[in-house]
């Protein structure tokens, strides 16, 4: 994964990591809203090459607009995962500078860029039992039965590869892991 951007200081970019059906995007949402008019967090839309979906909050790029992003260097950090490309827009790299706590749902193949973008990156891992990603995904219906089991095997070695500062299990009532997340956010 190429990078673009030099190492930015003072804020901290937060990557929300897990597996497809963790429930990331909903406790994004849901933590956005606690926080409320708190200045000091930024949440960016991801740009997706992908239509809207109700279960996800991203814009919208062709393939083409991501591959002219990428040769351009118009995004702060980019990857590509499960045949798309995902972007996030180089606004983060002003809330940074001004000290802000950027909070975004990446793939685990973008820490490493986002390590080497950004000087100071914390790393929230949420996470389910397999019968409850196995129940959100059917739920969203979006996969094809293939992809929908190549997800389930992967999120076995999940929790293993990531080297998280948290680890929030999504099961059970949503305000439960919503307070973990927005305790861990503040305490930065």
């Amino acid at each position: 994964m190429k990078t673009s951007t030099p190492p930015q200081t003072r804020g901290i970019f937060v990557c929300i990591v897990g597996p497809s059906g963790a429930g990331k995007d909903t406790l994004i949402r849901l933590a956005r809203a606690k926080l409320g008019d708190d200045q000091s967090f930024f949440f960016p839309r991801r740009l997706v090459t992908r239509p809207l979906s109700p279960f996800e909050d991203h814009g919208i790029l062709s393939p083409e607009q991501f591959e002219a992003g990428v040769r351009d260097g118009l995004f702060a950090l980019h990857w590509r995962a499960h045949g798309l490309g995902y972007a996030i827009e180089r606004t983060i790299l002003s809330a940074i500078a001004l000290g802000k706590i950027v909070v975004c749902n990446v793939s685990r193949d973008a820490i490493a860029a986002a390590q080497q973008n950004f000087a100071d990156v914390k790393i929230v891992c949420v996470t389910a039992p397999e019968a409850v990603i196995a129940a959100r995904l059917t739920a969203r219906g979006r996969d094809a039965p293939a992809d929908f089991a190549e997800r389930l095997s992967r999120n076995a070695s999940y929790l293993a590869e990531i080297k998280a500062d948290i680890t929030i299990v999504n099961i059970g009532e949503q305000a439960e892991a919503v307070d973990a997340l927005t305790r861990f956010l503040t305490a930065l």
